[in-house]
């Protein structure tokens, strides 16, 4: 149904995106210096959910919509920023509350790993970068001639979803380890919380301040 040049194509233009670290990203980022190297990889699992249902999302509808209405853009931007800088403002309430000895949750605190899962959901899904890539881009990769054209952008949003797993689990992995360094000293873990908080509210801000040229 999607031939492998489409596929080829919209990888290479995909990966061109992705390497351009976004709101997913720095979010990542800031979650992995803040919380660990699990929270990072539970914030990464959650982002890659949240990317699909907004492929999902504008392989069903949204994508038009998007297009043709700037207030919808606007809400899902402002709706994202604010769940950044409520996130980053809570970071950095308790960065003093960060202790060497908390670097890995403990490993039945299902609770706090679904919590961070769902939080990275609702940001990966309101990234604006995320949908105004797959609003504006995916479908030109799309064969209208061959019908079934939302499984087709089902298919095809697999392919950056695949890429952004190992690029995001890398930048997470890497901020992780830079963290473990800070660990030594709870005043520098208790630092480094601060700044991962602050990282999210700017991102937040600037997220917020982006606007859309009609």
């Amino acid at each position: 149904m999607v031939s492998m040049e489409s596929i080829l194509a919209f990888a290479a233009m995909s990966l061109l995106v992705i390497v351009i670290p976004g709101p997913s990203v720095l979010f990542v980022i800031g979650r992995a210096l803040a919380h660990g190297r699990r929270t990072a990889l539970a914030t990464v699992l959650g982002n890659l959910i949240g990317s699909y249902l907004l492929v999902a999302a504008v392989a069903w509808g949204l994508g038009t919509l998007v297009e043709t209405s700037a207030a919808v853009f606007t809400g899902v931007r402002l709706a994202g920023a604010a769940y950044l800088v409520y996130l980053g403002v809570q970071v950095f309430r308790h960065r003093k509350e960060m202790r060497a000895a908390d670097m890995e949750a403990p490993a039945g605190e299902r609770r706090g790993d679904l919590r961070t899962i769902l939080d990275g959901i609702f940001v990966g899904f309101t990234n604006p970068k995320g949908l105004v890539f797959f609003a504006a881009v995916l479908p030109q990769f799309v064969n209208h001639s061959a019908g079934r054209v939302p499984l087709q952008m089902m298919l095809l949003g697999l392919v950056p979803i695949s890429i952004g797993m190992i690029t995001d689990t890398l930048w997470g992995l890497g901020a992780s380890a830079a963290r473990s360094w800070f660990a030594r000293s709870d005043r520098r873990l208790s630092m480094v919380g601060g700044v991962g908080g602050f990282a999210m509210i700017g991102l937040g801000v600037t997220v917020a301040a982006t606007g859309r040229a009609d």
